[in-house]
């Protein structure tokens, strides 16, 4: 025994010299482990003590240089912010969105940039939105603070512009560059790479390509954003993956939420490595909206000569759309998508997609708008008191707002339809603190409370009404999706009649924005299979 314990003793030590003496199974000391390198930071900072630490203004046509350094280096964090969208008190007349500038980035004196994108959309913002982001990768603090902590490593040089191609002026655009300068670095270093890419719609009869890329390297994230143009739910579409050629994808995900790491649909959600940092409120509305992104920073996808992402633009879908005539869970949409891809790679990136025209980013406009402020005049109502109430937050500036002086409260008004036409029919409504329920009828019909289900039907729809509650801690301002229809020429009457409040609200007031027309795709979509509506039900 004595023997055996002298043994194990020998075996322990020589393991545990070998363990010390081996880099390979040395400990990953992180922080603790003191290496080479100079840090510096490159920002807006005004020489001279000046507190104007920023670019006043980037005007439309204009593009900064807001990072130029030389030498081997790695950015390991950026922070920008600059001014919101709305008229505020540095700039009465607005600045431009998230959407309006376009991050570029250049690797060691390269012509083309590595790294193409919307601000907004390259930070997990779709759409022109400030929305706070919170992951590992990514951190939007309250919708303003922006800051990126991917690794951008350069051999010889690095430059990153910001260029203003939208109609209005950035206002007040802040910046700081943390990175660290080395002496070299070494030969197998990646270079950061990212690609805006969109289509409105998406194109039939082949899978959306959110990347196609050659080279060695690891794919890294996803940030995807999708418009509804037909109602239900967008996000049954399988991502796939092609590595080194494949004619066939060697991985063959499960639905779109799958690969966002959700399941069972979204909900709006911010983690680590995945979330969904904008939803609609209607989930499954015509024109209902999402953005959401992936990093695959746990779990990178190698590739040695080639790597293509795509994904499905499948779904669920109306009846008024499917070519059963029955509400059909799987056939191909037509959607509006824009995604950016990320990744790393050696050499320089082969580019498979450009940055369209401000223009051609901006969502098509499906909306006959049909303004409250418009509706002004034909407004009547009970005891209470009608005014229209300005604020960036409403279409065209303005909306009604109705405070009852009684419970028994209703408000109607009308409008004209030009052309009959079958559409969607939207409403945009406020919420506050102190606004009440209200159930909406057009033309003395009831807009009736129908799920949104697969036993959904526009032609026979349930007669209990819908109630809109309009109670909300601060101000929000949405649309509803009351259904499609054929409105003939001529006058209409919407009205809205209270029903009460929410507990917490402090009263009934209603604030009307506007009811909406939103174009329908004239198609009868074939069912793809198995997954129809009549074998989801048996």
């Amino acid at each position: 025994m004595k023997n055996l314990r002298s043994a194990l003793f020998g075996m322990s030590l020589a393991t545990l010299l070998f363990s010390c003496s081996n880099p390979s199974t040395a400990p990953d000391l992180g922080l603790a482990k003191i290496r080479d390198g100079r840090s510096r930071a490159i920002s807006s900072h005004a020489p001279g003590g000046s507190n104007a630490d920023r670019i006043q203004y980037i005007k439309p046509g204009e593009t900064a240089v807001i990072f130029d350094a030389k030498g081997a280096g790695i950015i390991n964090h950026i922070w920008l912010t600059f001014n919101d969208a709305k008229p505020n008190w540095l700039e009465k007349g607005g600045s431009a969105t998230p959407a309006d500038l376009i991050i570029r980035m250049y690797w060691d004196n390269d012509s083309q940039p590595a790294v193409e994108a919307p601000i907004g959309d390259f930070f997990a913002s779709g759409f022109g939105l400030r929305q706070e982001v919170r992951s590992a990768q990514v951190l939007v603090e309250g919708g303003d603070g922006y800051n990126c902590y991917w690794q951008m490593p350069f051999y010889k040089a690095a430059k990153i512009t910001v260029t203003n191609d939208g109609k209005i002026a950035a206002r007040s655009f802040y910046y700081q560059f943390d990175y660290t300068e080395y002496k070299n670095l070494p030969k197998n270093t990646a270079y950061f790479c990212a690609q805006y890419r969109q289509e409105f719609p998406e194109q039939l009869g082949h899978d959306y390509l959110i990347a196609e890329i050659s080279g060695k390297g690891h794919y890294v994230g996803t940030v995807m954003s999708v418009r509804s143009r037909s109602p239900y739910w967008f996000g049954e579409g399988d991502i796939k993956y092609y590595v080194d050629g494949e004619k066939d994808p060697s991985t063959w995900g499960t639905g779109t939420e799958d690969y966002f790491l959700s399941a069972w649909g979204f909900t709006e959600n911010l983690n680590l490595y995945s979330g969904c940092s904008y939803m609609s409120k209607g989930e499954e509305d015509l024109g209902a909206k999402y953005t959401l992104y992936r990093w695959h920073v746990q779990d990178p996808l190698r590739f040695t000569k080639s790597f293509r992402m795509e994904i499905e633009h499948t779904g669920w879908i109306s009846a008024d759309e499917s070519a059963t005539g029955k509400v059909d869970g799987h056939v191909e949409r037509e959607d509006d998508i824009a995604t950016v891809a990320f990744w790393y790679q050696l050499g320089q990136p082969k580019r498979f997609a450009m940055v369209p025209t401000h223009d051609e980013r901006m969502l098509p406009n499906l909306e006959t708008v049909i303004e409250a402020k418009d509706m002004f005049g034909s407004i009547r109502h009970s005891p209470g008191t009608v005014k229209l109430e300005e604020g960036f937050d409403w279409t065209g500036n303005h909306q009604i707002l109705f405070t009852p002086s009684t419970n028994e409260a209703w408000m109607e008004a009308d409008f004209m339809i030009n052309k009959e036409e079958y559409q969607g029919l939207l409403l945009k409504m406020s919420h506050e603190c102190n606004y009440g329920k209200y159930k909406l009828l057009i033309d003395g019909n009831i807009i009736a409370r129908v799920p949104m289900t697969i036993d959904f039907d526009f032609k026979d729809p349930k007669v209990e009404p819908r109630i809109l509650n309009f109670y909300s801690e601060k101000l929000n301002v949405y649309d509803y999706y009351l259904g499609s229809a054929t409105l003939k020429t001529g006058k209409h009457t919407i009205r809205f009649e209270s029903v009460g409040k929410s507990p917490n609200s402090e009263g009934n007031a209603l604030g009307f924005d506007s009811f909406r027309l939103m174009q329908r795709w004239y198609k009868k979509r074939p069912s793809l299979g198995t997954n129809s509506a009549k074998q989801v039900t048996g």
